[in-house]
């Protein structure tokens, strides 16, 4: 059993990105070689010469949706915050609820925004504000479109500030398909459509898959061992074409370069249901990569610089051993590399 402390590092405050970079492909690049140990500085811009032809570039294509409605509670009028985790069917959803404690089975909630209004209706009450309640449009438009209209994109809770109209495009990758995510993919959100045009000129082939980013992702390691944390289930697409691209590419022993640690759960969970082949489907992951992992599909990973104590550390230590990544960290730390969702990114070979 390892502890969680192993996976701990300092991070000055300052470090943490509050806004995007100016430039999507301007961000820093860290490079780490797995086999030599070196590290290098680039920019995101640069991937196209840091990348190999006949490489196969993985992103996920998951949307971000204004998860995070305000509303306030009736007849008291008592504000409400609601950040909306899955839908359950057409009018039902999995929610967060603050304050949890007063809302009960049968408390309604108001939204509304621009003309449009959303009733909530709370149908059972679980634990940690968590609540399965009813949606219902007081105005018989679109449940999807009054939550667009009346929802607030949400943000990370590391980020100190009320989401602007800026973050709806750039808390958003530019191959945003899928509705879905309640967070970012946010290594995705680097790519710009001339990197990928450049990329595409280098014969860098390019795939997507889909999964639906959950608030779990926020979630430090409680647990006083890694081995004895569990992710929340997230729901995944890999489409015929995809597949067949990603084993195509395996088969000839072409490198597999996962966009993101999403990805990258995506590919190797599907790889266990084919024993090694990546299976076409829809479905839900569960998948908790940590140290002595065997990776059977990505060859390289893409991703930001993340959380003490998270998941996705722990993921990045399995893929390049803990003592490479925190040596990377630390250095990351002291040249002064923005941090998290808004932050640079890492290239890890």
């Amino acid at each position: 059993m390892q502890p969680v402390s192993d996976f701990d590092f300092d991070l000055p405050p300052e470090l943490i990105a509050q806004e995007p970079s100016a430039i999507r492909d301007q961000a820093r690049l860290f490079c780490l070689d797995r086999k030599t140990q070196k590290h290098l500085h680039h920019r995101i811009c640069d991937l196209p010469t840091l990348l190999k032809p006949g490489d196969l570039l993985v992103a996920n294509d998951t949307r971000v949706y204004p998860a995070r409605l305000l509303g306030r509670r009736e007849p008291s009028g008592g504000a409400v915050e609601c950040l909306l985790l899955a839908r359950v069917d057409r009018d039902c959803w999995d929610v967060l609820l603050h304050p949890g404690q007063k809302l009960k089975e049968g408390a309604s909630v108001i939204f509304e925004r621009d003309g449009f209004q959303l009733r909530l209706e709370v149908l059972a009450k679980h634990f940690h504000g968590r609540r399965t309640v009813r949606l219902t449009s007081e105005n018989a438009t679109d449940i999807d479109q009054a939550i667009d209209a009346i929802g607030h994109i949400p943000l990370p809770p590391y980020i100190k500030r009320p989401d602007l109209s800026v973050d709806r495009d750039r808390y958003q990758t530019v191959y945003a398909r899928a509705r879905g995510s309640v967070a970012a993919p946010t290594a995705g959100l680097h790519f710009t459509p001339e990197l990928l045009d450049a990329l595409d000129a280098k014969c860098i082939e390019r795939t997507t898959i889909t999964l639906h980013v959950g608030f779990g992702t926020f979630q430090p390691i409680r647990s006083e061992h890694i081995q004895q944390h569990h992710l929340d289930a997230e729901r995944f697409e890999v489409t015929k074409n995809a597949a067949a691209l990603i084993n195509t590419a395996l088969d000839e022993g072409r490198r597999v370069v996962a966009v993101g640690t999403t990805t990258t759960r995506v590919l190797e969970a599907c790889a266990r249901l084919g024993r090694g082949r990546v299976q076409a489907g829809t479905g839900s992951t569960r998948l908790y990569i940590y140290p002595e992992f065997d990776f059977q599909v990505v060859g390289a990973l893409l991703t930001n610089f993340h959380l003490p104590r998270s998941s996705l550390l722990v993921l990045v230590c399995a893929f390049a051993s803990r003592q490479q990544a925190l040596s990377a960290y630390a250095e990351a730390v002291a040249d002064e590399y923005r941090f998290y969702s808004y932050g640079d990114a890492m290239l890890i070979t």
